[in-house]
């Protein structure tokens, strides 16, 4: 009997738009956006304004198959439940939305990777609502 299994592709996604310096970028041009959001620039901590942007380049870089930095340092992503606290409305989301898709077209991926990364977001952040209330 012949076993199948499962390949990691060769390069994966991380590699293949060009690993690290790609997602600090990404996410660099989002705390841009978010720095001037009267929404979300609130659910951040101004005392850790460098940590949330070290930890949402670890977690997508782990994501896309780059370094498990991420729960090496914090554990299970756990995304829902680190989220709860914070009142993510569909205002909200569509603001963060907003801004990812800058910061997303701001780092000139083909456009078959663009839509793969921009599928993740979208749904993630669909995802991440947590309250219909205003």
């Amino acid at each position: 009997m012949i076993e199948i299994s499962p390949k990691m592709p060769e390069h994966p996604f991380y590699e293949q738009i060009g690993g690290h310096p790609t997602f600090v970028a990404l996410v660099t041009k989002f705390y841009e956006g978010v720095a001037t959001d009267p929404v979300l620039k609130p659910m951040y901590p101004a005392d850790d304004w460098d940590g949330a942007i070290e930890r949402l380049t670890l977690f997508l870089e782990q994501y896309w198959g780059g370094p498990g930095t991420y729960s090496e340092q914090r554990g299970h992503p756990r995304l829902r439940m680190r989220h709860n606290p914070f009142k993510v409305n569909p205002d909200a989301r569509d603001r963060w939305l907003a801004h990812m898709q800058v910061a997303v077209d701001s780092i000139g991926l083909s456009p078959l990777d663009r839509e793969i990364l921009w599928g993740y977001l979208e749904r993630a952040a669909h995802a991440m609502v947590n309250t219909f209330d205003e």
